[in-house]
């Protein structure tokens, strides 16, 4: 997965979220536009929209941005900045059995998680469906046992996934498996939907918790752009191809493909050595 693109209303306050609380570091800044990472790796591009408002409450869009950090002693750094500067945006901590994750709400009521995996050879899979569970688990005592005294922004973080509000699973399950081409890794029932590549636990996920029944969104604030990479041109092409056969429009520029999906939820798949793409409004 690439870089999350969300449109903000407040950028300034966006980006001392991500930077100062969050942990990220200020990779570009250019007019309307801050891009967010890790190292040479970008993870939140934050778009200034102020001309738009905020989506209405049981909207399609983003459930949350998933930032997955190479260590437990990185992730600790990150939930005890968060935690201390600004406790009110914690909400929630869970043992996933394949990953250990933490949860939060930005200023402008975008979700992210923070999590690291377990190894993979601790995963439980049977008939190609990953074993995932919602266990309590004690961000005090994970911050005790994992916390070390280097810098809050030491080790490498990635997007691990994207979780998307949908809705309805079935319409999902036909445009991110049968119409994109990932495969399913797990199903909460009728309300959530697990995909990945690779064999991965999951590089996305919808559910309809809290949008159930909803449309295609209007222009709001929030979720700009999900970015998929794939290794190169050709897959590209070949993804072209696919979604022409399923009659999605898609933009292809040689480089980049970009679609929506049925929530007008923006895709945009790029080969690994093109540029990061910028979403605008």
């Amino acid at each position: 997965m690439g870089a999350v693109t969300l449109r903000v209303g407040n950028l300034d306050a966006m980006i001392a979220y991500y930077r100062d609380v969050v942990t990220l570091e200020l990779q570009s800044h250019d007019g309307p536009v801050a891009v967010l990472g890790r190292g040479q790796t970008p993870l939140v591009i934050l778009q200034h929209a102020p001309e738009l408002s905020t989506a209405e409450p049981g909207s399609a869009g983003l459930y949350h941005t998933a930032i997955l950090f190479d260590t437990q002693a990185g992730l600790a750094a990150a939930v005890y900045s968060i935690g201390t500067k600004s406790p009110p945006t914690f909400t929630g901590s869970a043992d996933h059995l394949v990953s250990q994750a933490f949860y939060f709400t930005d200023p402008e009521g975008n979700g992210i998680e923070l999590y690291c995996d377990r190894d993979r050879d601790l995963w439980s899979w049977s008939h190609g469906q990953v074993e995932m569970a919602s266990l309590s688990l004690d961000p005090n005592a994970f911050i005790s046992e994992h916390m070390r005294p280097e810098s809050p922004t030491a080790g490498h973080a990635i997007v691990g996934h994207v979780h998307l509000s949908v809705g309805d699973v079935a319409s999902a399950r036909e445009f991110y498996v049968n119409r994109l081409g990932f495969e399913a890794t797990a199903n909460f029932g009728p309300s959530a939907l697990f995909v990945s590549a690779g064999g991965y636990h999951h590089h996305m996920a919808m559910n309809t918790w809290e949008s159930s029944g909803s449309g295609k969104g209007r222009l709001a604030l929030g979720l700009g752009q999900v970015s998929i990479i794939v290794p190169g041109t050709d897959d590209i092409g070949a993804l072209d191809e696919r979604m022409s056969h399923y009659k999605v429009d898609t933009r292809h520029d040689g480089h980049t493909l970009s679609f929506e999906d049925p929530w007008s939820n923006r895709i945009l798949v790029r080969a690994a050595d093109a540029a990061t793409p910028i979403a605008t409004p």
